[in-house]
């Protein structure tokens, strides 16, 4: 798989391996597993050869702050482990990983690579930031040696308090969320409502808002799943570079100027208006955060929507990105770099081979019309098997603006008058 270095899609159907490839992607570049991290997770477990008798390799490489390092680690079934590299690992930049389950991690060159003492190598750093969907929003505990530090207050309380600061922290947050949720014929996007809330006597926490189309502000923790997981994924992007540009600051480095993300599943939750615009808006983000034209910025996103192709049809360049599609071929899956032609309708993005619907239309719908199909190329069809396959169409629920009653309805009209008598015609 030869990631692109802009933007990386990958499609294919449930099971074929696309969240694999992420987890993989993130050991590659991290060299760590996101469950061995966390165990709230529900996914991002290490990968397991299927069998344990025979080799098993993981070979890649990754483009460091010294270069392009990589490595094949072989994997050792008494230890359930992979082999690691000896000696200190490399910097690919800031990494964030959104899980599908709503999970987050995160990888921060300025606070989980490891440091130096006397010039000797010093690994008492965090592995990494794993967080669970639910510790997204209350906050995250980490062990550090005999210790647990608060690495994160969590969206809830971080939101709170920048608004209160009215500061860097406060506009980053909302310039993010309005970018993720900007549509066309919209009004800007989500913007954080006016003042905070209060769910109940008994919970004394703030609540952050958001100001929803309607007019009306809503306690973030009472929004749609796909409101939350927007705002969940705009507080992580925002946290992770404050985070970031605060601890470069502490260590007198300059901040990276990579970012790799990786993204399981970029349209669940979503409205189609929001699908279609989010991964324009993710490259987009990631540019503005690092507010450095020169930085490389690296998208990976699994995808099983037909509206997350067409967006990207505007902006994909065949030199900085690439689309990936996996398939069953047999008893065996293969992974295929795609042509990128662009499709228009999302239609024509249904039938295409990054999903591979014969029709885009209902089951019904599709068997009745490869049925009438059939009819069509029989050279004299009985009028029973015209009947019959007109019936199927109907009972189809096939509605009058598809365009195949066009074709169907002149063919019938044919039919019937080839077997009028001829003093009729």
């Amino acid at each position: 798989m030869d990631l692109a270095p802009r933007l990386n899609l990958i499609t294919g159907d449930n099971g074929l391996g696309k969240s694999f490839l992420l987890d993989v992607a993130w050991w590659a570049l991290t060299r760590r597993w996101p469950q061995d991290l966390n165990e709230n997770l529900t996914s991002g477990y290490a990968a397991r050869p299927t069998d344990a008798g025979k080799k098993a390799t993981i070979e890649f490489s990754v483009e460091s702050k010294v270069g392009r390092v990589g490595y094949e680690s072989s994997y050792v079934p008494d230890e359930q482990s992979w082999l690691g590299k000896a000696g200190r690992p490399w910097n690919p930049g800031l990494v964030i990983y959104a899980l599908a389950d709503g999970g987050f991690a995160v990888w921060d060159p300025a606070r989980n690579y490891w440091k130096r003492k006397g010039n000797v190598d010093i690994q008492d750093r965090v592995p990494a930031y794993i967080f669970s969907s639910k510790e997204v929003w209350d906050g995250l505990r980490v062990h550090i040696g005999d210790k647990t530090a608060l690495v994160s207050n969590g969206l809830i309380a971080d939101w709170v308090s920048w608004i209160r600061e009215d500061g860097d922290d406060a506009r980053r947050m909302a310039s993010v969320l309005a970018l993720l949720t900007s549509t066309v014929g919209g009004d800007g996007g989500l913007k954080p409502g006016d003042g905070f809330a209060r769910l109940s006597v008994d919970d004394v926490r703030d609540i952050p808002t958001i100001c929803m189309g309607y007019d009306q502000d809503v306690p973030v923790l009472y929004a749609s799943l796909g409101v939350r997981r927007i705002t969940a994924l705009a507080y992580m992007l925002s946290w992770a570079w404050r985070e970031h540009l605060i601890a470069s600051k502490q260590l007198g480095q300059d901040r990276s100027s990579r970012v790799v993300m990786l993204f399981d599943e970029v349209e669940a939750h979503l409205h189609p208006r929001w699908q279609r615009a989010v991964v324009p808006a993710l490259v987009d983000v990631a540019q503005r955060l690092t507010d450095d034209a020169s930085a490389s910025v690296q998208l990976i996103a699994a995808t099983h929507s037909p509206l997350v192709l067409a967006s990207v049809e505007p902006l994909f360049d065949v030199e900085r990105d690439a689309w990936f599609d996996l398939d069953l071929v047999g008893r065996k899956v293969e992974l295929r770099k795609r042509p990128f032609v662009r499709l228009g309708e999302v239609g024509n993005w249904l039938t295409s081979e990054a999903f591979d619907l014969a029709e885009p239309r209902s089951l019904e719908g599709e068997r009745a019309v490869r049925a009438a199909r059939e009819v069509l190329g029989t050279s004299r069809p009985s009028r029973e098997q015209i009947e019959v396959a007109d019936r199927q169409l109907h009972e189809a629920g096939l509605p009058d603006i598809d365009p195949f009653w066009v074709r169907w309805d002149y063919f019938v009209q044919q039919a019937k008058r080839d077997d009028m008598p001829e003093k009729q015609q």
